[in-house]
């Protein structure tokens, strides 16, 4: 059998073990130490904003703490883009919030302004004013964040922005992360950059950063034995994992530039195939890293589903995979409120993420050119 081609797998620069090197022989080995620092430092220049950085665990603990430092406890509701990974639901859940689902839009496939607005109305006419917005980049492309920001600051909600999966994508020149009160990045394995596990959270101030960070290391008073006034969490980044941070920050664009012309390969692949659309950007304003590069099938042109085409790159051991399940459909959140129509559920039933890993090879694209040219 042919080798596997992943979606999107671990892409290593090569200067990684220079930086855990450098950790290991000065036993820097612990959740602090030059690499957390300094790869703290690395992503604030990137983002080329006044904003602070706080390097964490995985993504999901930096929504967390965004939740509480926007003030969220028990018995709050949270907006949340319904088209997403749970990971941005969850930790409304965690803190015992009500997440109220947004519906996206079909330009960028993120949150729909004008259904966030619908949702906040309704929510507080039934009395309970939302404390918070979670939007996300989707697959890398920015949402139109200056209206849904617009509105968050018209209802004077926190807005929270989930960049997890759009590290390097930029709206009108600005870089994902840096326009709401507080952004996230995560570093999983099968991210832009990666440090096997992490994140990031990104703060508007000196002080956000430093009680995210006395949060991320077990809320642990200042004083000489161990005294704690407030629940914390084991959520800081180790200086290991901020070492492999280091290194991959040297190549973040070429990795960017490689995602993006990926994107431009199923371009071209599919430019004569009707009913097949690959997701790009709607204009000039948006800028996507193209983490992942989809495509939606219209069923009635095409003759087959999203599912007869991933089992087809399957057969081939080639990996695809359906687009987000929203999270109003999940069983878990079958209770939640929901806002909008069925933008997100279509895209769901007739979308499809192709390989997209920066690491694909020229015999990785033939092979999947190949396939799917056989299949269609």
């Amino acid at each position: 059998m042919n080798s596997k081609i992943w979606l999107s797998s671990p892409h290593m620069g090569g200067n990684e073990m220079k930086y855990v090197q450098e950790a290991y022989d000065t036993n820097w080995v612990a959740p602090l130490g030059p690499n957390v620092t300094g790869f703290e430092q690395d992503l604030k220049s990137y983002l080329n904003s006044e904003n602070q950085v706080a390097a964490l665990s995985s993504g999901t603990a930096a929504i967390h703490l965004a939740l509480i430092l926007s003030g969220v406890i028990a018995g709050d509701e949270v907006l949340c883009q319904s088209m997403t990974f749970s990971a941005s639901a969850n930790p409304i859940a965690y803190q015992g919030a009500t997440p109220i689902f947004v519906d996206s839009e079909l330009d960028t496939w993120n949150m729909c302004p004008n259904y966030l607005e619908e949702a906040i109305k309704d929510r507080i006419a039934k009395g309970k004013k939302p404390k918070a917005i979670i939007v996300v980049h989707l697959y890398g492309m920015p949402a139109k964040i200056d209206q849904l920001l617009a509105i968050a600051k018209k209802y004077e909600i926190a807005l929270i922005e989930d960049a997890a999966e759009a590290l390097g994508a930029t709206y009108k020149g600005q870089k994902c992360g840096t326009f709401g009160d507080f952004g996230i990045l995560s570093f999983n394995g099968n991210k832009i950059i990666t440090t096997s596990g992490g994140g990031a959270l990104i703060c508007k101030t000196e002080a956000g950063k430093n009680k995210a960070i006395y949060l991320a290391t077990q809320a642990r008073d200042h004083a000489v034995h161990y005294q704690h006034s407030e629940i914390g969490y084991n959520y800081r980044m180790s200086n290991i994992l901020a070492g492999i941070g280091r290194g991959q920050m040297e190549v973040l664009d070429k990795h960017i530039g490689h995602r993006r012309a990926n994107n431009q390969f199923y371009k071209d692949l599919f430019k004569n195939t009707a009913g097949i659309t690959v997701f790009q950007e709607s204009n000039t304003d948006f800028y996507s890293n193209h983490w992942l590069s989809a495509i939606t099938i219209d069923e009635s042109r095409t003759g087959f589903s999203r599912e007869k085409l991933r089992e087809a790159l399957l057969k081939e051991n080639i990996e695809s995979r359906p687009l987000w399940k929203p999270m109003h459909l999940q069983p878990v959140f079958k209770d939640a409120p929901f806002y909008g129509e069925k933008v997100s559920e279509q895209l769901f039933e007739k979308g499809l993420c192709l390989p997209s890993g920066s690491n694909l090879s020229k015999n990785d694209l033939e092979r999947i050119s190949k396939t799917i040219h056989i299949f269609l």
